[in-house]
């Protein structure tokens, strides 16, 4: 059975879908911006918005029960290709300390959500054998 996601410790929802969506063993985290729950406002620059996306993301897998370091796959979305390093920086930095780095796709699209700078989802896993 599919369990919805939900948190204020992260943005609400721009639209009709959940935060994410958990089943099973597994969770699929919808995009993150870098909105902050708190005020609404979108961060400024695109590195600030990649951690705020990143920490919103954070508060919607601990919601589901899961960690960081249960992600097995990234995908970000940026309006500038051109501000990969940049965002690689600030995604090198959250997962400094995950044993194994999650695989990672990076696209450059034309436009986000609230006009955002760049958009992270994700999906992690528990381990078969963590959750008996």
């Amino acid at each position: 059975m599919n369990q919805v996601i939900a948190t204020t410790k992260a943005p609400s929802a721009l639209g009709p879908y959940s935060q994410a969506v958990k089943c099973g063993n597994t969770v699929y985290c919808s995009g993150q911006i870098g909105l902050n729950p708190g005020t609404g406002e979108l961060a400024s620059g695109v590195q600030n918005q990649a951690k705020q996306a990143l920490s919103n993301l954070k508060a919607v897998l601990k919601k589901a029960g899961f960690a960081p370091a249960e992600i097995v796959k990234v995908t970000i979305f940026m309006t500038e290709i051109a501000n990969f390093q940049l965002v690689n920086q600030v995604y090198g930095e959250f997962f400094a300390d995950s044993k194994v780095l999650p695989a990672r796709s990076a696209v450059g699209v034309q436009a986000l959500p609230a006009g955002a700078l760049v958009e992270i989802e994700a999906i992690a896993e528990k381990n078969e054998k963590e959750t008996m």
